[in-house]
């Protein structure tokens, strides 16, 4: 198993170590091209799906049930490493013709 340090990073929260647990299976990754995120009153779901081209037969590889405030935590997290990563390589181009979009 693999393990990595990480930090708060909330304003005005005291910096604690987390070790974080990976294991090998989970250090691989799974692919997906597609998410569809749904969402009621208490939570948020995130469904990282996969959509081999040329079918329309979706499967989801992976679901995240997350509360609205850890939701609305990893919108700013995803949006600050887009910036950085479009400061590094430049803005990253999303096709004109509209794929689909699910929500």
């Amino acid at each position: 198993m693999r393990s990595m340090s990480e930090q708060s990073s909330n304003k005005g929260a005291k910096n604690v170590k987390i070790e974080v647990q990976l294991d090998e299976e989970t250090s691989n990754g799974t692919y997906v091209n597609l998410a569809r995120i749904f969402h009621t009153h208490t939570e948020f779901v995130l469904d990282a799906v996969f959509l081999p081209p040329g079918t329309t037969k979706a499967k989801v590889r992976s679901r995240l049930i997350l509360s609205p405030g850890h939701a609305k935590q990893l919108l700013a997290a995803l949006g600050q490493n887009v910036r950085m990563y479009e400061q590094k390589f430049g803005e990253i181009k999303l096709p004109n013709k509209g794929g689909p979009v699910l929500h």
